[in-house]
């Protein structure tokens, strides 16, 4: 009980503060307009961080990076098998939104004034111009700012990958960023301390500028993702099991997975439950180096929970802002976007949500001003999220071993080598 406490308590603490604003919205109505600055205050300093955050984590990631003894055949087959299963979670997220209005304000251009921010007028640009327009900016200078999140994510890739080429030279410089990413983290502790506070306020003034219809659209979010969570466990997983090893291998994954699912849900973080994961995908037959190499990876780049939770908060947006998804190609970007986020998530441990959550945002052509709206789904959803993420690549990684190890990947290690020699 201790350690769920130790765990779960800023999620506690958090939902409390967010029930609270919402108690007090209801009561309160459009006089909690007042206290619209308490939360602006965690807002603008959220947006402080933000491009900071991305240079630093991006950057170091990737500098840190080393090459280990994997063959060739295990990764591109992860990979694959990453892409695939993620597709599925899309898919599944996008039909679970697509016909649920997750919230359906009475007032749409309300709720547009107050979150959308004057455009300034431009000139029509063609897909080459706006590309480069995205990808890259004039000026160092405006890298420094939260409207070129694409262009910024483009340089630190690239300034990771030439410390890795500078080899030993490069060092000095990847131990001060590490250093500046260090100190980063603990400026978003401190941040998180005041977070119960704005949180509470801005939800407060939500719930009394909108009414009730708002609160109900985030107690939607979460039914509805709880029960997606639960389907998606108990079914797709099932499924990737049964192509993996037949009706042997359900048997096997339902007798091994438990320990994974329930350490993710005591400690609400993939990381902590990569030991025991990779433990329950030994146990159920994956050869030590498959497991070993895919767990990990799939910890940083692999996350089904996260990548069914981005499609709710861009459905959640689109609902809000009444800006329903009409063609193709918007289906399209909606699925790229939330594929893009994901692997942000994936990329940063901490404050990897809020990277995503501002991609998802810009991408989208939302406001700032809705980060907070994303934050407050993020927390709800995170223990059944990280149950997913974490179960998703053990299930997964039997897929793995049907394909690189071969029919009988199952079977005890003398009769496997013994009939896949026969193959």
């Amino acid at each position: 009980m201790k350690n769920f406490l130790k765990n779960y308590k800023q999620t506690i603490i958090l939902l409390a503060s967010i029930i609270v604003g919402a108690i007090v919205g209801l009561i309160f109505k459009e006089k909690t307009a007042v206290l619209s600055p308490f939360g602006d205050i965690f807002i603008n300093m959220m947006f402080v961080v933000i491009v900071p955050l991305i240079f630093l984590t991006i950057t170091t990631s990737i500098a840190k990076m080393k090459s280990g003894k994997r063959l060739g055949k295990v990764l591109v087959t992860i990979f694959v098998i990453f892409f695939v299963t993620s597709l599925v979670a899309l898919v599944v997220g996008f039909l679970t939104t697509f016909k649920t209005n997750l919230v359906s304000p009475n007032d749409t251009e309300a709720i547009r004034a107050s979150f959308v921010e004057p455009e300034e007028v431009t000139e029509e640009l063609t897909i080459l111009e706006r590309t480069v327009k995205t990808l890259t900016v004039s000026d160092f200078s405006l890298l420094l700012s939260k409207s070129n999140l694409i262009a910024l994510l483009v340089v630190s890739l690239i300034t990771g990958f030439a410390i890795r080429m500078s080899k030993e030279k490069g060092e000095k410089f990847r131990e001060v960023l590490e250093s500046a990413n260090d100190v980063l983290m603990n400026f978003i502790k401190i941040i998180m301390y005041y977070a119960p506070i704005g949180l509470g306020c801005y939800f407060a003034a939500l719930v009394g500028t909108f009414g009730s219809e708002i609160a109900v659209g985030f107690l939607k979010v979460f039914i509805l993702y709880t029960v997606v969570s639960v389907l998606y466990y108990i079914i797709v997983y099932s499924i990737y099991a049964y192509i993996a090893g037949g009706f042997a291998g359900v048997k096997k994954y339902w007798s091994n997975i438990i320990p994974a699912t329930v350490t993710s849900l005591a400690t609400c973080s993939s990381a902590a439950s990569i030991p025991v994961n990779s433990k329950c995908a030994k146990n159920i037959g994956v050869s030590e180096d498959i497991a070993d190499t895919m767990i990990p990876l799939g910890t940083s780049f692999h996350k089904d929970g996260s990548i069914i939770g981005s499609l709710f908060k861009i459905m959640f947006l689109v609902c809000l802002f009444g800006t329903p998804l009409t063609s193709v190609g918007e289906i399209a970007k909606v699925f790229g976007i939330a594929f893009v986020a994901n692997l942000l998530i994936s990329a940063v441990p901490i404050g990897g949500g809020t990277i995503s959550e501002m991609m998802i945002i810009t991408l989208m052509g939302f406001s700032p001003a809705c980060l907070p709206v994303l934050t407050i789904i993020a927390t709800i959803i995170d223990p059944p999220a990280t149950m997913l993420n974490v179960v998703g690549d053990s299930a997964s990684s039997m897929l793995v071993a049907r394909i690189v190890d071969g029919k009988y990947w199952l079977a005890p290690t003398d009769k496997k080598t013994k009939k896949n020699k026969k193959k």
